[in-house]
């Protein structure tokens, strides 16, 4: 049995596990992995904006609850995100 198993969800497991879908949601949107959907790679940079904006408030909320390894991962995916969104939207304008 899990350490976590009987208790009840917290708020910032929930704001967690939101940040992970939603940063899923922006490597689609970069044309990074296919989409959930349709299995194609459909990138937008606008909607993939959007995402990593969503992703880097969450992070924001649940950074003082987090060990320090949650942490530096949590940091780690926002930053990976935008270098990738910078990367997208230089390819988009050119």
């Amino acid at each position: 049995m899990s350490e976590e198993e009987g208790k009840p969800l917290s708020v910032y497991t929930a704001v967690v596990a939101m940040a992970d879908q939603m940063a899923a949601i922006a490597w689609q949107k970069l044309g990074l992995q296919p989409d959930f959907m349709t299995g194609k790679i459909e990138p937008n940079i606008t909607e993939a904006k959007v995402a990593i904006d969503v992703v880097a408030h969450l992070a924001g909320i649940v950074d003082k609850e987090l060990n320090d390894s949650d942490r530096r991962e949590m940091h780690n995916l926002v930053s990976n995100l935008r270098l990738n969104y910078v990367d997208k939207a230089k390819e988009a304008t050119s």
